[in-house]
């Protein structure tokens, strides 16, 4: 056992108890006097954490070859727990994507997802053992594998759960062998793909506009609009994106100070404690505070790729080049969408938005990543 815990990188584990300080602290100053509703979230948040180290030691002593073993269990029960919030979620902002639990907590299935589709991932692409890839026996697999539950968070609908599913992919397949021509076939399908999407809704915009507000999903117009034509999008479509902008500059360097800043984000930024949580750093802390925060994220990401580098199972290096692409993404789009570099999406900051099922995620994949490092020893013996 004791052997087991030794196998714990220890800068990873004080990197992680840095962001809880920080995140206790930002939530705590982003929900002080919202009301009763938000009270012990900063609290909670401290819960969150230490039942997510106790994964974290807890996944040291489990042989995440087991897990891949079973990939086709962990999948459907993905898929399954999917479709289930379709019939028997709870809808939050107009996405059908959340369980209640007991105790008012709640657990977001999409989510939970992108460890179980980076694991199943991990599985396809180690069976060519370093080999290239091919189209029939493992892109279009893997394509089709992505696309189920691509689609199914889709529906609730969450689109910035769904991009990530697709980046998870990318990221792995950069490091799997792929050949170039199917980058390159890759790079014209989205690059076209998106110049199409771009000329369709320009040309069809106000179709589109009336089709939405029918469907009572007209935010998702405005969050697009806003981005492709942001000279032409109303004062409402660009409000939190306006308000970011401004909180975050009013910022400068060093910040307002810790609780001073509120003034801008309390009550004109919508959840400054969960997906515009940055913003609150930005502005009571400056370009200080955000670049210690990347420094962070900075070092966590290169201590995970030196662990992949040190594998000696392809798949142990898929998993955790899967998970740091998840985490990249999530820190630029979430980032990106705060300082207008990208469009408004639900999508959390990592270990620092208030968030159970996205905390406690994020502390599984990290305790995935122990895993690994933890048993590769024995993977060299056996």
């Amino acid at each position: 056992m004791l052997n087991k815990l030794k196998k714990l990188d220890w800068s990873i584990i004080i990197i992680l108890i840095l962001l809880m300080i920080i995140s206790f602290f930002i939530v705590r100053s982003a929900t002080v006097g919202f009301g009763e509703r938000y009270e012990n979230y900063d609290i909670r948040t401290l819960l969150f954490f230490a039942l997510g180290f106790l994964v974290i030691i807890c996944s040291v002593f489990i042989d995440y070859r087991l897990l891949m073993k079973g990939w086709i269990y962990l999948y459907v029960l993905g898929i399954g727990l999917l479709a289930g919030v379709y019939f028997f979620g709870i809808e939050i902002n107009g996405a059908k994507g959340w369980f209640q639990l007991p105790g008012g907590l709640l657990f977001q299935p999409a989510e939970f997802m992108k460890a179980l589709l980076i694991i199943v991932l991990a599985v396809f692409m180690g069976r060519r053992q370093g080999d290239r890839l091919t189209f029939l026996g493992d892109l279009l697999p893997i394509g089709l594998i992505t696309f189920v539950p691509f689609l199914l968070v889709m529906v609730q609908p969450d689109l910035g759960n769904a991009i990530i599913y697709i980046f998870i992919v990318l990221g792995m397949l950069w490091i799997g062998n792929v050949k170039y021509l199917h980058v390159l076939i890759g790079l014209v399908i989205v690059v076209a793909s998106l110049v199409l999407f771009v000329s369709l809704f320009n040309t069809f915009n106000t179709e589109i506009k009336d089709y939405l507000m029918e469907k009572k999903k007209i935010h998702w117009y405005e969050r697009i609009n806003t981005f492709i034509n942001p000279e032409t999008a109303s004062d409402a479509a660009k409000y939190q994106s306006d308000k970011s902008r401004i909180a975050i500059g009013s910022g400068g360097l060093t910040g307002d100070g810790y609780m001073k800043g509120q003034s801008k984000t309390r009550g004109m930024i919508p959840y400054p404690y969960s997906d515009s949580i940055f913003v609150v750093i930005g502005e009571e802390f400056g370009f200080q505070g955000a670049a210690v925060l990347l420094l962070l994220y900075f070092l966590l990401i290169y201590r995970m790729i030196i662990i992949a580098f040190q594998c000696y199972d392809r798949r142990g290096s898929y998993i955790i080049i899967g998970i740091v692409s998840m985490y990249v993404f999530q820190i630029f789009q979430n980032i990106g969408m705060m300082i207008g570099l990208m469009p408004i999406t639900g999508i959390t900051l990592p270990f620092i938005s208030y968030g159970g099922t996205s905390l406690i995620l994020n502390m599984m994949c990290i305790g995935l990543v122990f895993s690994i490092k933890a048993h590769q020893e024995k993977y060299e013996l056996d």
